[in-house]
């Protein structure tokens, strides 16, 4: 039992240490980590800049780990390449190390006298702590709290480093007969220091545990050489599962550096090994001596330093090799233009401000195609629903929401360098189109949302509901082309279009309301389906007023009083006696809101056989054909009564 207990307490001086080192690492993130993101996202393509600015990072913030998944974040974000992250990465493994210079405080062993004895690890950690909780409940100042957390982690690391060498001190004989099987079997070394790390995550921990039992026994150069080796390897393959957790192609590749770098590491410096003791550099009396606690931080540091040094220049090499690990994911065909347009955003066109919009307005463009065919894929999820269909909403979602980040990048970029009023106009249009369009790709995402959640329930809408749904998604679709077909002709004519049949879809969502409503008052309608069935309404009318805002946006082109009033000059339309608009609002409202009374409010309605028609089902069991080509579900015909 003594063993038990004596494990126990051992495993206690571990979480305090791990606590300690999280919560001063957290503080530490907290009160610098924007400044952090805003350095590493500015690194230039030098290897050598990003080698040192990876190395001061990781020293901050104590982890090579949060370094490296931080510098993973920005290169799916787009704001780090994946070429500029190895240099980083490099840096971060040295950077680490610093963790083990501060754990060598426990090797200070001086008298009272000494300016030293302050800094003995007795004396720091209980100040450390007073000091914290003083910040953190007695000051009240904005960066007080943090300022106490970092004191508080630091003292909590040494108390628990303190306590593991307690415990370490009375199984002396044992562990020096388990570090002797290690000085005689590298291997058996080199894989318990890849196993324990990547069970206690943290190769700063594991260092902690063997400088801990330096501070109490001592270890050899001998026996602890390849553990720490080790500990390398396993450091980076806790990194990778971390970074790689529903990544891309290159936040897994700058994951994947940093174990072919370390591999590289582990067998350049076993070399070194092998090589100095064949020569004599490194003699008998190196090779068995004693290392204290700052020994192997020192031997730590050492194995982090200077392979790095030597195999900086060979990152162009690390890089070839981890593209040929890991692929870029293929391309969908109907991706392929907008991954062209988005190719096209190049910088040298600045010069050169029309050619530079015009290949931003290329991306719009593509962006309305994606929008529009992430609609249609939804609309087919409420009539023939495909698990398949949803995972591929969601990802022209992420290529939505990427070619908007870009887009927006380049607009603000580009800004200083245009000067013409006719440029300023067409980079405000474009701007605006670009918003209105990624937010209708929110939107369909949305009534995709609230469809996975009725599957989630096992309900479905009821039949009269359905074909109700088909009336406004049709309305939809044809206000969808409509205004898609403006903005790409630019005809205002085409775009005054849109405004009636708006306003049509507005007065048609009003109208469906109160049949659901009639059939929630009178017990006709399941009450959960009604709230995803109004959801949906919800976002099929914001779809709708999106569209109005881009025809809006191609009127100006003529008419510049429009500009900067546009709400103003959409109230004034609907209430003025614009013998067109109104031709043009009575067309659409008989259209549409005569296919809606052809259906009933309460009777069941029965959908013919043909419904969808044929070439509809084929197309929505594949969901191949071009994203450019909008498919309308059939329309309910006068048999559908």
């Amino acid at each position: 039992m003594q063993i038990f207990y004596t494990i126990i307490a051992f495993l206690g001086g571990l979480a305090m240490f791990l606590y300690g080192m999280r919560v001063m690492g957290d503080g530490l993130k907290s009160s610098s980590g924007g400044a952090l993101k805003t350095v590493l996202a500015k690194v230039t393509n030098k290897p050598v800049m990003g080698f040192i600015l990876g190395m001061l990072v990781a020293c901050i913030i104590q982890s090579s780990t949060a370094t490296i998944v931080i510098t993973v974040g920005l290169v799916g974000a787009g704001l780090l390449t994946f070429h500029q992250s190895v240099g980083i990465v490099l840096g971060a493994n040295v950077g680490t190390a610093i963790t083990a210079q501060i754990i060598r405080l426990m090797d200070v062993s001086s008298g009272m006298d000494s300016p030293l004895y302050f800094f003995k690890a007795d004396n720091l950690a209980p100040l450390a702590l007073v000091i914290g909780i003083v910040m953190i409940m007695f000051v009240r100042s904005g960066s007080s709290k943090t300022v106490g957390n970092i004191a508080c982690g630091f003292g909590i690391l040494f108390m628990g480093l303190i306590y593991m060498s307690d415990v370490v001190a009375g199984f002396g004989e044992q562990l020096s007969s388990l570090l002797t099987a290690f000085q005689n079997n590298y291997f058996l070394g080199f894989l318990s220091g890849i196993v324990v790390t990547g069970v206690v995550q943290s190769s700063s921990a594991v260092i902690g545990i063997i400088q801990s039992v330096a501070s109490s026994i001592g270890v050899n150069f001998q026996a602890v050489f390849a553990v720490i080796i080790g500990v390398n390897i396993g450091d980076c393959l806790t990194t990778y599962l971390v970074s790689r957790i529903g990544a891309k192609p290159s936040q897994r590749r700058t994951a994947v550096v940093h174990i072919v770098y370390n591999v590289f590491a582990a067998l350049l410096i076993t070399l070194l090994i092998a090589v100095g003791r064949m020569t004599g550099l490194i003699s008998d009396e190196i090779w068995t001596m004693t290392l204290n606690s700052g020994g192997v931080a020192n031997l730590h540091g050492l194995f982090r330093l200077i392979p790095a040094v030597a195999l900086l220049p060979l990152t162009p090499l690390f890089e070839k090799i981890t593209v040929s690990i890991v692929h870029d994911e293929p391309i969908a065909a109907e991706d392929q233009s907008a991954i062209a347009a988005l190719d096209g955003l190049d910088e040298r066109f600045f010069s050169s401000p029309a050619i530079a919009l015009d290949q931003v307005e290329r991306v719009v463009l593509e962006m309305s195609e994606i929008a529009i065919h992430n609609f249609d894929a939804c609309v087919k999820q409420i009539y023939e629903y495909d698990p398949k269909r949803s995972q591929r909403i969601e990802e022209r979602e992420d290529l939505l929401d990427r070619m908007t980040d870009a887009a927006n990048k380049y607009i603000v970029s580009l800004s200083p360098y245009v000067t013409r009023d006719v440029d300023t106009r067409q980079q405000n249009s474009i701007l605006k189109a670009l918003i209105c369009y990624e937010r209708i790709g929110d939107l369909a995402v949305n009534i995709s949302d609230e469809i996975e959640k009725l599957k989630a329930e096992n309900k479905q809408f009821s039949v009269n509901a359905m074909a109700e749904l088909r009336v406004a998604f049709n309305a939809i679709y044809e206000i969808l082309e409509t205004v898609t077909a403006a903005y790409k002709s630019k005809d205002t004519a085409l775009a005054a279009k849109v405004e009636p049949l708006e306003e049509v879809i507005d007065d048609l969502i009003e109208g469906m309301n109160a049949r659901h409503v009639y059939r929630m008052v009178n017990h006709l309608c399941d009450a959960v389906n009604g709230i995803y069935y109004q959801a949906i309404l919800t976002n099929i009318e914001h779809i709708s007023d999106k569209c109005s805002d881009i025809a809006v946006y191609i009127l100006e082109k003529d008419n510049s009083e429009i500009f900067g009033n546009e709400h103003s000059y959409v109230h004034d339309l609907h209430h003025s006696n614009n013998e067109e608009y109104m031709q043009m609002y009575q067309a659409d409202y008989d259209k549409y809101f005569g296919e809606l009374e052809r259906i009933p409010v309460t009777n069941k309605l029965e959908i013919p056989a043909d419904y969808p028609d044929s070439e509809d089902s084929q197309a929505a069991a594949s969901d191949k054909s071009s994203h450019r080509k909008i498919r309308k579900p059939a329309r309910l015909g006068k048999n559908a009564k």
